[in-house]
């Protein structure tokens, strides 16, 4: 009788590993169809998605191609962008730093960067190296500093003296690129290394990351995905953007086999087969919520996803979901896109790689992860976002046209162009050189961007990048009271023409 007990115990348990197993097959087939159908709506070229559960890959696989009109199809060793999801391994490595009591997070960042100033004495004092992570310094964005001029991360680090607060700092949230730089240049002063020799040895050699790159300019591998853009009514193929000069917020190229080792090695409190890269409290001190995301920060998504509160940790936002905490970032560049989102009661994370510019199915592909494999429900993320965000850009285009109908027509310019040409300076934003090309003015910026010049009415033009899938942007002349041109602003830049002196 005890025998037919025990053997009846080891059937139920049997059978239950191959009830469980069965399910576990069929949600990994719904997913792979549906990972394929989503990205035909969303007319991505090419993809590539891993799902960790349980400490284990269950899923990676690359969909589509890596550029169009090539054949050569994305697999799981190709290379893509993952933009600002780098934070994250950031704030690992200044996490490995106070581990080994190199770094603390609440030291002055001047304690290690003395030069490094601030518009407000009072921040620059008070700023911590804690503060680098958080998007909370009182400084706004200040993306014009890499997006604009093609200058050293020195250069960008020391104009950021002359960039005016937004908001007290602490008391607001507004994301912010630099500051991970300037974290990127304290781990270079503590470990002696340059912050992309210390990413590698400390992060990617260790986790056998051997495909992945620090800077977008290491890549030496022909497997590497091509980013696209919408314009011009069509998909296209266009040149790659780099976060290279700002390379401890965004610059790091991967793999979805290699990312798939930094996934399980960050659910699994940041344990690997050779040890682990952080003590437990440090790693969980990662994952902490910092500060607040106020509403007009959030990603459109949680229209639809509508969580109770959105905070920030140090390289990582959170939100409720289903009533479980989620831990994610984004990571965007022209053309090129990524999600990194984690379950962590569940053991449950999914990471995103996309060759399209803004791709929001990355969105779509994490709920789904979570529903299906963790926390139940049927609503078709791919489908409902992209209702949601062609509502979006229905509604900006609509604004666009409103904008367009506000041209004042048979206008002319106050003076002949000739009087527009010129050199027109200004300390924070650098240089836009005007002058007359095939009859329109040609402005160049910092020698970087380039666009083509139109009169629109009066003394503004609108303008066409010379790189088309970068826009529009407008161009507005201001004159003196005597009819001098003086100043230009430029897509929200102003630059001032520095005028003749009247000293004799």
């Amino acid at each position: 009788m005890l025998i037919r007990k025990f053997y009846f115990i080891i059937l139920v348990v049997v059978s239950c590993v191959y009830l469980h197993a069965q399910p576990i097959g069929n949600q990994l087939k719904e997913f792979d169809a549906y990972v394929e159908k989503a990205r035909a709506q969303w007319q991505v070229p090419g993809l590539a998605v891993a799902v960790i559960k349980d400490g284990q890959i269950i899923f990676k696989k690359g969909y589509g191609v890596r550029k169009l009109g090539n054949r050569e199809e994305v697999n799981t060793q190709t290379i893509f962008a993952c933009a600002s999801t780098t934070k994250a391994m950031t704030a690992a490595c200044m996490a490995m730093l106070v581990d080994e009591a190199k770094v603390n997070w609440n030291d002055p960042v001047i304690k290690y960067l003395p030069d490094f100033k601030l518009y407000d004495s009072y921040v620059t004092r008070e700023l911590k190296v804690r503060d680098l992570f958080t998007h909370n310094s009182g400084v706004g964005n200040a993306d014009f500093l890499w997006g604009v001029m093609d200058i050293s991360s020195e250069e960008v680090l020391k104009k950021m003296a002359l960039v005016k607060p937004s908001y007290s700092l602490r008391s607001s949230f507004i994301y912010q690129n630099i500051f991970y730089l300037a974290a990127g240049k304290i781990i270079e002063k503590v470990s002696g290394q340059t912050w992309g020799e210390f990413i590698t040895t400390r992060l990617f050699k260790p986790l056998n990351m051997n495909r992945t790159y620090a800077t977008h300019a290491g890549i030496k591998d022909a497997n590497h995905s091509t980013p696209h853009f919408f314009y011009q009514n069509a998909v296209h193929a266009i040149d790659p953007d780099t976060a290279d000069s700002i390379g401890p917020a965004g610059s790091v190229n991967s793999c979805i086999d290699d990312i798939s080792l930094w996934m399980q090695c960050m659910l699994d409190s940041s344990k690997f087969s050779g040890g682990r890269l952080l003590k437990g409290s440090t790693w969980a001190e990662l994952f902490k919520p910092q500060v607040i995301v106020p509403a007009d920060e959030f990603y459109p998504t949680m229209q639809l996803l509508k969580p109770n509160w959105i905070t920030y940790g140090l390289g990582w936002f959170q939100h409720d979901y289903q009533g479980k905490k989620v831990n994610y970032h984004t990571g965007s560049l022209a053309g090129e896109v990524a999600i990194h989102a984690q379950l962590p009661e569940a053991k449950l994370g999914i990471y995103v790689f996309a060759n399209y510019d803004h791709a929001e199915v990355r969105h779509a592909l994490v709920y789904k992860t979570f529903d299906l494999f963790a926390l139940g429900g049927k609503r078709d993320w791919s489908s409902e976002f992209l209702q949601l965000y062609g509502g979006l850009k229905a509604k900006s285009g609509k604004a666009a046209n409103e904008d367009s109908a506000k041209r004042i027509f048979d206008t002319k310019p106050s003076l002949p162009l000739e009087a527009y040409e010129g050199t027109y300076t200004d300390a924070l934003y650098g240089m836009a050189e005007v002058k007359i090309v095939n009859g329109n003015l040609f402005i160049n910026l910092n020698n970087f961007l380039k666009a083509t010049a139109h009169h629109w009415h009066y003394d503004t033009f609108r303008a066409a990048y010379e790189k088309a899938w970068y826009g529009k942007a407008t161009a507005q002349f201001y004159l003196d009271t005597t009819g001098k041109v003086t100043k230009l602003e430029f897509d929200g830049l102003t630059f001032e023409k520095p005028q003749p002196s009247t000293k004799k």
